[in-house]
């Protein structure tokens, strides 16, 4: 299972009569092996979060990696950790190799 991390939001200083509102959330997820393999996959994707605004101050990288997760939607996030799993079968079964015979 990857690691889902967050490495930055983005956040408008003043919407409506609101504060510091997320509106991008930028994510790194990865994994990697017993034999350290490993794989990864960067994205950004645009959130509208809606109700009460969580403080800004207060948010967590537990909160956003939800918020990430639910604007991708269950499908995508699959595919995700799916490829990153891939990743890791490819290094550690390779099917291609490069060199010289000298």
């Amino acid at each position: 299972m990857a690691t889902w991390k967050i490495n930055t939001l983005d956040r408008d200083l003043t919407q409506d009569s609101n504060e510091n509102i997320i509106t991008q959330i930028h994510w790194r997820a990865s994994d990697s092996d017993a034999d350290g393999n490993t794989g990864s996959s960067y994205g950004s994707v645009g959130v509208t979060l809606v109700g009460t605004p969580t403080a800004y101050a207060d948010v967590t990288e537990a909160d956003a990696i939800g918020w990430a997760k639910d604007a991708l939607g269950d499908e995508q996030v699959t595919a995700i950790e799916s490829s990153i799993a891939s990743q890791i079968d490819a290094q550690a079964n390779p099917v291609t190799a490069s060199g010289v015979s000298w």
